[in-house]
């Protein structure tokens, strides 16, 4: 393998990513199927996780906050329903 940086199109470092992000495979096995180390890798993580989040992860973030946030009021409904049904039946 030559010395140096490997050229790697950006197309190509973003299926290595996602393929990583899945756990398809463990990093080294990818990494060493595309001759890179697993350490180019780990530093295109470390990156990506300092980068700030689009403007459309935002908003897919916020989507979920809000539908995870009325789940878990209604859950707790329920819950408080059920447990005044069973205070209500022991007495």
């Amino acid at each position: 393998m030559p010395k140096g940086k490997p050229s790697v199109s950006p197309e190509l470092k973003r299926e290595i990513l996602e393929r990583v992000k899945r756990a398809e495979k463990p990093t080294k096995e990818i990494a060493e199927e595309h001759g890179l180390s697993p350490h180019v890798i780990y530093g295109w993580l470390s990156r990506g996780a300092i980068a700030p989040p689009t403007f459309a992860e935002m908003t897919k973030l916020k989507r979920e906050n809000h539908m995870l946030t009325e789940l878990i009021g209604k859950i707790t409904v329920e819950l408080s329903a059920e447990k005044k049904k069973g205070a209500r039946a022991c007495a």
